[in-house]
């Protein structure tokens, strides 16, 4: 066996102390939990006993944890994505982009309204481009009020007043991106191919 190895194995005795401990339970009841004797799991956690797998899979059902939590095994890479909604103005925004400045990205969901909202537009910097998923959107962008139903998109300088809200009261569901003033998407219209 490698360092590294043994170093994981040894440090699981005192791993496994102070799981029990923190749970307030004895070696009397963990062995009776276990059907492990109680001098082989004081061995064990003593560190006079190398933890086996035939000893640690009824720990870790007992304590329900996941086997490497017993072993202190790395992590690995989650391939999961977990994204943090945050709720602004009735509304739920979903970051989907980290990276500060530039462009930002976030899906948006404007919760179903049985009575019409009165519109209060706004105005920031930057510059917003939006594509709605599902629903229809009410965009009020100056004097202008517009449905924008699924399948299309709009942008505008948000310096601009605007306000968007839900045109017939249901979920409305869009993609935003949002960029500091003077950055835009950049939108190409066409198909060329390199010769």
């Amino acid at each position: 066996m490698d360092r590294e190895t043994d170093d994981v194995l040894d440090a699981v005795g005192s791993r496994l102390r102070a799981l029990r401990r923190a749970r307030g339970i004895t070696l009397a009841d963990l062995a009776v939990r276990t059907g492990v004797s109680e001098s082989t799991l004081s061995r064990l956690e003593s560190g006079q006993r190398r933890a086996t797998l035939e000893l640690l899979l009824p720990l870790a059902r007992t304590y329900d944890v996941p086997l490497d939590d017993l072993v202190g095994a790395p992590r690995t890479g989650d391939p999961r994505i977990h994204l943090k909604a945050i709720r602004r103005s009735g509304m739920i925004f979903v970051p989907l982009s980290r990276r500060p400045g530039g462009v930002q990205a976030f899906k948006m969901i404007i919760p179903a309204h049985p009575e019409t909202l009165e519109p209060t537009p706004q105005t920031h910097d930057g510059f917003e481009w939006l594509y709605v998923l599902n629903g229809r959107l009410r965009l009020v962008l100056g004097e202008r009020d517009l449905t924008v139903p699924p399948g299309e998109a709009a942008e505008f300088d948000t310096s601009v007043p605007h306000w968007l809200g839900s045109a017939d009261g249901g979920v409305v569901e869009l993609l935003i991106l949002f960029g500091v003033q003077g950055i835009r998407a950049h939108v190409h219209a066409g198909h060329s191919e390199n010769r």
